[in-house]
């Protein structure tokens, strides 16, 4: 059997090789996934800035190589076109959510998006953190990230509102959504409150804090969000042990602590299965936003069941159709290691890496049954670049808190995160 070390070192490493492969090498830009002409995704990019200083020092890259990747991506995105033109890249420092992988340009008319900017901009930081030598090369690195990071116009993103919009066109200007309630855009409010530049105010916090919803689920207590990737992604790049703003302080807890209990109700979940689908259990878990089979309606003994494609599935108010997001158990691993480590060792039971070149499959559904995997349901055909950054990323956070400790350093985090009011612990 393998030790938990040797399964984590497999992992991280099949798991990293989508970054080295799923990439455009002249402009460093990453696929959003393996499906046959899948454009860039920024999110992914910036992932996989974020994860090169990992593959370093784990030895998967040199750290020559890992330089030239992220100089290819920095360097793009410094003279890639800002303009309202509907083909541009970016625009006000935000850049479309989905770009065509060979030119750069906006892809599937996607918008300007603040959430998928902000995992770009974090991603450049770390680099920038990392690649800290008095070399031509690194100093590069430092510079263009800076000089990205304060491009971005984060009032503009308001629009004379509170709360930031979620992003913008050019056919239909700002969306209607904004950024309330606890969701993944707790990192994007501390890198916009940190801006040099054009800042966020504080008020936008508050009124962001304004919108939480505490829940008692389960016997926890917690700031509820239903989708487990709400409660994992600003943990990527942020060290929120110890540290609380006004509202967790308020409530004796800290962020870290918030998405511990999230990750015990999706277990406890699991373990009810008030819907009885297959194959949940203690150590098969992990519901969040994923593809999945459908859309479909199967009858299934005396019920029609429905089945979504890809949706943010969440627990326990749903919607939630048997879909397991294998990497959404993994990236939890910071938070609760005692139940993630044996549910990955039962992923790998179950054979969720075969014929894959990436890791585990990226979402799989026993009670969805597929002729083509007769006894093992249905699995995404697909590896996606959201899915693969958390993976590296939490496993390195998890073994040696490389991550953390480069953003511990960084001056737009530390500087965002005490006009928020936080305080404590590393601060």
């Amino acid at each position: 059997m393998l030790t938990n070390d040797a399964m984590l070192d497999q992992l991280q490493r099949e798991t990293f090789g989508y970054f080295l492969n799923e990439v455009n090498p002249e402009n460093g830009l990453i696929a959003d996934s393996t499906q046959k002409g899948s454009p860039a995704s920024i999110t992914a990019t910036g992932f996989a800035l974020a994860t090169y200083p990992i593959a370093v020092e784990r030895a998967l890259m040199t750290r020559d190589a890992a330089v030239q990747r992220t100089l290819a991506t920095l360097r793009f995105f410094v003279h890639s076109p800002q303009s309202q033109a509907k083909d541009a890249t970016g625009f006000k420092g935000f850049y479309y959510h989905f770009l065509d992988l060979q030119t750069g340009r906006r892809a599937w008319r996607s918008e300007l998006s603040t959430i998928d900017t902000t995992f770009l901009l974090t991603g450049a930081i770390a680099a920038a953190q990392y690649f800290d030598r008095n070399v031509a090369a690194e100093r590069e690195i430092r510079e263009a990230s800076t000089m990205l990071y304060c491009r971005a116009e984060w009032p503009w993103m308001l629009n004379g509102a509170a709360a930031v919009a979620h992003g913008w066109t050019p056919e239909r200007g700002f969306i209607r959504y904004r950024w309330w309630g606890y969701n993944e855009a707790l990192i994007l409010y501390i890198l916009g409150l940190g801006s040099p530049t054009c800042p966020l105010s504080p008020r936008s916090y508050a009124a962001w804090l304004s919108t939480y919803r505490w829940k008692r689920i389960y016997g926890h207590d917690f700031i509820y969000a239903g989708p487990l990737f709400i409660h994992q992604l600003s943990h990527l790049l942020i060290d929120f042990r110890g540290i609380q703003d006004d509202f967790v302080r308020a409530k004796g807890i800290d962020y870290f602590e918030n998405s511990r209990l999230a990750t015990y109700v999706q277990q406890q979940y699991a373990i009810r299965n008030p819907k009885h689908f297959k194959a949940y259990g203690e150590h098969c878990w992990g519901i969040t936003a994923s593809d999945g089979p459908g859309p479909a309606t199967r009858r299934l003994g005396k019920k029609n069941r429905r089945f979504f494609n890809y949706v943010a599935r969440g627990v326990p108010f749903g919607p939630d159709d048997g879909t397991i997001a294998p990497w959404a158990a993994v990236a939890s691993l910071p938070f609760a290691p005692e139940i993630v480590l044996p549910t990955m060792r039962h992923f790998l039971h179950l054979r969720l890496k075969q014929q894959t070149p990436y890791g585990f499959k990226a979402t799989f559904n026993r009670t969805f049954e597929d002729p083509t995997s007769p006894g093992y349901g249905w699995m995404s055909p697909w590896h996606l670049g959201l899915n693969q950054g958390p993976i590296v990323m939490m496993i390195e956070n998890y073994r040696s808190g490389l991550l953390w400790s480069l953003m511990r350093r960084a001056e737009p985090i530390v500087t965002g995160l005490r006009r928020a009011n936080f305080r404590g612990g590393w601060l």
